[in-house]
């Protein structure tokens, strides 16, 4: 579980900065896409660790508001490429 999670917290990133590399904004958001799905996939991961005991309740809301936060910010990234094209 440890790995996955490392796994999709590090695909949020790489994609965001593969996507960033492409041409154009179309491309970029394509790979936006891929990050917020793997920033869902940490959430799920955080979920079931607190659901089976490996996270106290306390540890996995900090967790939580994290990956929540973080997606916001892919989200808002996406809506501002959606209003400039």
């Amino acid at each position: 579980m440890t790995n996955q999670i490392r796994r999709a917290s590090i695909s949020i990133e790489s994609n965001i900065s593969e996507g960033c590399g492409r041409n154009g904004d179309k491309e970029f958001n394509r790979f936006l896409n891929i990050a917020q799905g793997s920033a869902c996939e940490v959430k799920c991961q955080i979920l079931i660790a607190r659901d089976l005991g490996y996270l106290d309740n306390s540890k996995s809301q900090l967790l939580t508001d994290k990956i929540n936060e973080i997606s916001r910010m892919i989200n808002a990234l996406i809506q501002k490429l959606k209003a400039n094209s």
